[in-house]
């Protein structure tokens, strides 16, 4: 399983930390351990050009997700074919906003927004009341057992 992290923010970040949560999760949501997984951290400049290049809304964002071959969620006996999952871009200004409204720190909420991203990769997505319903109770439980406690609650910018 290959998972970079490259992090050109201006904030440090705990880069190990993702990438053991990437493998994690990847490893939860069988995915063939031969796929690829970026992330990456920006400034708020650099997500906001991106925020306004692809969604076509203004201002800076906490995470955008930009999947490759579309793969999807495997089983226990078929995981997904081998390919990449694609880029999680984060803005850690944006997490260190939101993990303070939220009361927890900007790492557990990079880590939130890490899981976020990938389930987005994945295919899951938050349009629809049960659509959200079923990606952020999926998004808890993973994060929750990832960090054996649970997770913290989700923000939104």
């Amino acid at each position: 399983m290959s998972i970079e992290v490259n992090n050109e923010s201006a904030l440090p970040a705990d880069e190990e930390a993702l990438a053991r949560l990437g493998r994690f999760l990847l490893d939860a949501l069988y995915v063939h351990p031969e796929a690829e997984l970026s992330i990456v951290l920006v400034d708020e400049d650099a997500i906001e050009k991106l925020h306004i290049e692809w969604m076509d809304l203004p201002g800076p964002t906490d995470v955008l997700s930009f999947p490759m071959d579309e793969l999807r969620p495997g089983s226990p006996g078929r995981p997904t074919p081998a390919g990449v999952l694609g880029d999680i871009v984060l803005c850690p200004q944006v997490a260190a906003r939101q993990a303070e409204t939220a009361g927890h720190s900007m790492e557990d909420e990079l880590l939130l927004l890490t899981t976020h991203g990938v389930l987005h990769l994945l295919g899951y997505d938050h349009a629809e009341p049960e659509e959200e319903a079923e990606m952020f109770g999926l998004q808890r439980h993973l994060l929750s057992d990832f960090l054996g406690k649970d997770a913290p609650k989700e923000t939104r910018s």
